[in-house]
Parts: C-alpha cells; structure tokens; sequence
C-alpha cells in the first residue's frame, strides 16, 4: 500500500511579519504510524523540496516521542528534506491521502488547483481522505462528482475558533476552519481545547487539533485495511 502525505510550502503567517508552515507533530506522528504499519509513504507539497516548518512547533513544549525519533531518523530527514512536487503527483498510484495542518494549508493547499483535483479524485474512487487541524480548510473547494462540497452533510472536525483565538490568530488567517466547514455543510462537532478527536464519517477521517494526529492516521489505516 501506498499513503500520499501532503504538505504546505507557504511560510508567512499573514502580514505579522512571523513565520508559519507545517506542524511538526502533525507530520512525524502520522508518518510513524503509517511506516509502522509497513505502507510506503511519499510526501509532497506544492514547491518540493524542503517545505518550511512552523517554528513554534519545534519549540521545546511542542515536543513528542515521535518529534525526539525523527530527529534521529535520517530516512524521515531525507523524506522532507525532498518533497516531491504536487503537480507531478499522480493520484492513481496512492490508495489514500494525508493533510497535516499547521497553518501554512490554509493560504496555498486550500486554494490549490492541485491538490483540490488530488482530493477529489481520491475521494471519488472511495479512498480514504485523512486531515488534522487546520488542514481539513484544504477541503473548502473540494466537491464531489455531484458538485456538492466533499464536507456537506459530513460529520467533521478541525482546529476550532476557540483553539484559534487560544494562539492569538483569529484575525490573521485567512479563515477559520470551524466557520468554513459549517458554512459548506459539515456537521461540526469538537471536544475540549487541545484534546485528542477524530470523526471518521465514509472514507473522510478528520482530526481536531495537534493532539490528535496519531489517532487520524490510526483512523486512516483502519478504513485501508477494511
């Protein structure tokens, strides 16, 4: 089996004049669980190469058991360090995709031509479509064959307002990923700031917040080897 993991390129966190990106764990905790399992897993994201990685989460209290292994692990290293380009992806070699957030999706993975057709065509062809945090907002423009939003009548999660005005970015992002979900149709449901939850509603698996990427993936392998 074979998991595409996209990631974003954009490293601007608005106008602050401070950085953004990936979420570390949202990475690594994933990526573990899926090469654990024994899946061939191939990372990319709009510009290849090394995608830019969100520094407060490499901060010491953003740290994890699978953040410490990933800095021994040179395979993992050279993964990221060489992202394959999102346009030269081709969909049909991928039996399901995976979106780790970070807040870097939500400026170019939800607006990307790419990655839009990618998710559709997956979920089409009724392969799992995992995402966490902020990356369920890559799903705004996303529809299936009928034209209605992928997420309409879906029971999903994401990065909350609440989680966002905790971080003081309520008035930067681009949008909030609980008000898009419910504005295209999901059926938004959360628990507590900063706990671990996962919706996995068909082949659409979506995860709350950071703590929550380990259980996505687990989530997203379940409906694999269904």
């Amino acid at each position: 089996m074979k998991i595409l993991m996209v990631l974003t390129s954009h490293d601007k966190l608005g106008d602050t004049g401070r950085k953004t990106g990936f979420w570390l764990e949202e990475f690594v905790a994933p990526y573990y669980v899926f090469r654990d399992a024994g899946i061939n897993v191939v990372v990319a994201s709009p510009a290849g190469g090394q995608p830019p990685l969100d520094p407060v989460s490499d901060e010491p209290d953003a740290q994890t058991r699978d953040t410490e292994r990933f800095r021994s692990d040179l395979v993992a290293q050279q993964a990221l360090a060489h992202t394959q380009r999102l346009d030269a992806i081709d969909a049909s070699q991928f039996d399901a995709v995976f979106y780790p957030g970070g807040h870097g999706p939500l400026w170019d993975l939800a607006e990307d031509a790419n990655s839009i057709q990618l998710i559709e065509t997956l979920f089409a062809n009724g392969k799992p479509v995992g995402t966490v945090c902020h990356a369920p907002g890559v799903l705004r423009h996303a529809k299936k064959p009928d034209g209605t939003p992928i997420v309409a009548g879906k029971r999903v999660t994401g990065f909350t307002n609440s989680e966002e005005a905790a971080v003081g970015l309520t008035d930067v992002v681009p949008f909030l990923v609980e008000d898009e979900l419910k504005k295209l149709g999901g059926q938004f449901e959360h628990t507590d700031d900063w706990g671990v939850y996962v919706l996995t509603d068909g082949h659409l698996v979506t995860g709350q917040n950071p703590a929550s990427s380990a259980a996505a993936a687990e989530e997203l392998l379940k409906l694999l080897h269904e």
